[in-house]
């Protein structure tokens, strides 16, 4: 079901009718569906997304003298600039795209699609000359300079992106079998084993994807410096970090907030059912305006733009928490994080309240400029944050909540050394969702009465797990008890965990990046008409069990709001626990801004500075990176308000 993952650009042509598509949309919503048809990778896919967005904005850019190309730095003439931009974007978006997509797992269908829209812009496809003043040589001239550093930029492009030097510490997990026995180092990612088998000597043997992307900080950015890189050695390997957060929570060291943040995981899970009557207002009214870094904000007062308050939502909570870990999920059959905030840009240039000035001054960019423009930031916004999260995942290498979680409960319980499973390694005991299965618990009409063969274990109370859905359109899991060992975040059991480290949230980082994007590029921080909307239709929504049992509809004041949404909607779905959040957003900000000043001067000629409105010293950033690592306050991850 892709209904979540086209309903930007369903609204963009059946709400918003009055938007007409540029070239630069068109090639752009190309690109979109080729994404979701590959494999889920986001760093692959965020690089994708900028290498077309500069190449759109070169083939622009080349026509006006007062701004620089990225890559191409020619100027050309032209008696028709308007047709000759338009076929320039589109023959170097045309070649950029059949060189990234050539081995795409749909590439067949994906590259028959790029050659027919081609055809649809009236194009000629065999032209593929780079000589010459013609529209169709610039644009064939960008996409090979493009296509050329891209060879050499360090994703390892030519031998599709695989790993030069990264192995996992850990054996494999098997999701389907109890526990996680294998595992030798709790700090460190785990590979899953999803399709597997077990050989004559009860060896479990098993195919599982490799890291995506661990080597990613080799890969040239767009904005970041040196300045910003941190280089690491392991096993004589070297590991460049752009803006690092240093150490994540480690068992052993800082125990308690490792357990703490794979317990709330825990405790996130057991509000995943929409029957146990919890009811909470999910609008502006009560939900957002978050400081940086917290989740302390209580909503908005009045819509700015109406200067009205925010109409109240009341939904069933268990409904809200599991449409937010579909819509942001961003897994298989999506555009992935990178792309999906394509989408909401695209969403917010076709809302009929939107005035397209570049930072909310100045004169109105005609619809094409505004693309390309808007585009490039957002790309390499994106681009940077691949590049510094995933170079984070590599070096810090960190476990994920499926993985931690059955570990520490294969240990035991570390809260009382008096009861039985005591281990200090083990997980702590919450009542209301994290308890021992004992005699009292396993009576008739006990908690655990369904456990009555399991005495002593540790049972969590939480989404029952992929194996209680035989109909995905007719079943719905529930929370209950279950054993910790059999603990599912809430996802579908082809996919599980994302296959990389999960220190830092890649979806933290370029959510918050392209949150401060798009406040800069709009010159506000809210939403066209003070909201932007998403609608999830009862039992019409969720991919792997029935739902949501009642419409909802997601609301966001401002951008911030969504990337913080979007950054505890990885809690609920099990996929990260908040020490990989909080220094994800930090990140993202600091990326955010940076690129936004780049891409400035850009768009205004080599002779344009300071045109950032936010300081860029080194002491201003070594605040960010010492906030969310929390070195400036006694609590960390909190209070960093200056920023």
């Amino acid at each position: 079901m892709k209904i979540k993952y086209l309903l930007f650009l369903i609204l963009s042509t059946f709400f918003f009718e009055s938007a007409i598509a540029t070239v630069a949309r068109e090639w752009n919503e190309e690109l979109l569906d080729a994404i979701r048809s590959d494999k889920a990778r986001p760093t692959v896919h965020a690089r994708n997304l900028y290498h077309v967005s500069a190449a759109m904005w070169d083939a622009w850019a080349s026509y006006d003298a007062s701004s620089d190309g990225v890559f191409y730095l020619e100027n050309h003439q032209a008696t028709d600039v308007e047709a000759s931009r338009n076929e320039t974007i589109s023959y170097a978006v045309f070649r950029v795209l059949n060189q990234r997509f050539a081995h795409s797992v749909s590439a067949e269908s994906t590259l028959q699609s790029f050659h027919d829209k081609m055809i649809e812009l009236g194009y000629d496809v065999n032209i593929s000359s780079t000589s010459g003043e013609s529209p169709a040589a610039i644009g064939n001239a960008i996409a090979e300079l493009i296509i050329s550093m891209g060879l050499e930029d360090g994703s390892n492009e030519e031998n599709q992106y695989v790993n030069t030097y990264y192995n996992p510490i850990n054996l494999p997990l098997v999701p389907n079998l109890p526990g996680n026995p294998d595992i030798t180092d709790p700090n460190r990612w785990q590979p899953l084993a999803l399709d597997y088998f077990i050989g004559q000597s009860g060896v479990i043997l098993g195919e599982y994807p490799e890291f995506l992307g661990p080597e990613w900080g080799h890969v040239t950015p767009f904005a970041l410096t040196t300045q910003d890189m941190t280089t690491y050695q392991r096993n004589g390997n070297t590991y460049q970090v752009f803006v690092d957060p240093g150490s994540p929570p480690l068992l052993g060291e800082n125990s308690a907030d490792y357990k703490a943040g794979f317990e709330q995981v825990i405790e996130f899970s057991s509000f995943m059912d929409p029957s146990d009557g919890v009811m909470i207002d999910i609008s502006p009214a009560s939900y957002g305006d978050n400081d940086l870094g917290t989740n302390n904000g209580n909503g908005h007062d009045v819509n700015p733009i109406t200067g009205l308050p925010y109409t109240p939502q009341l939904v069933h909570a268990g409904d809200y928490y599991r449409v937010l870990a579909e819509f942001w999920a961003d897994g298989p059959d999506s555009e992935t994080p990178p792309g999906h905030w394509f989408t909401l840009l695209n969403y917010v240039s076709d809302h009929p309240a939107f005035v397209k000035r570049l930072q909310g001054t100045g004169p109105v960019l005609d619809d094409l400029q505004w693309d390309v423009k808007s585009y490039l930031a957002m790309g390499g916004a994106m681009h940077d944050s691949a590049v510094a999260a995933w170079s984070v995942k590599g070096w810090y290498d960190y476990i994920r909540p499926i993985s931690a979680i059955r570990n520490l409960c294969d240990y035991g319980q570390s809260s009382d050394e008096n009861l039985p499973s005591y281990h200090p390694q083990g997980i702590n005991l919450h009542e209301g969702y994290i308890q021992l299965v004992n005699a009292e618990t396993t009576q008739v009409q006990g908690i655990h009465q369904h456990l009555i063969n399991d005495i002593d274990k540790i049972a969590v109370k939480a989404w029952k797990g992929p194996d209680y859905i035989v109909d995905p359109l007719q079943d719905t899991a529930g929370v209950d008890w279950i054993l910790c060992e059999n603990w599912w975040p809430y996802q579908r059991p082809s996919f599980v965990t994302p296959p990389f480290a999960g220190y830092v949230s890649g979806h933290s980082t370029f959510s918050r990046a392209a949150a401060e994007v798009m406040t800069l590029i709009t010159g506000d921080r809210y939403f066209p008409g003070g909201m932007g909307v998403f609608d999830a239709p009862a039992n019409d929504f969720l991919v792997f069990e029935q739902g949501p049992s009642e419409d909802v509809v997601l609301q966001w004041a401002t951008y911030q709001d969504a990337a913080d949404e979007c950054s505890l909607s990885r809690i609920y779905g099990g996929i990260h626990p908040t020490a990989d959040d909080i220094p994800g957003r930090f990140m993202g900000y600091q990326i955010g801004h940076q690129s936004f000043n780049k891409v400035l001067k850009y768009f205004k000629g080599s002779l344009s500075e300071n045109l950032h409105p936010y300081p860029e010293t080194d002491d201003y950033w070594q605040g960010i990176i010492r906030c969310h690592r929390g070195e400036i306050n006694l609590v960390p991850y909190r209070n960093c308000n200056a920023y």
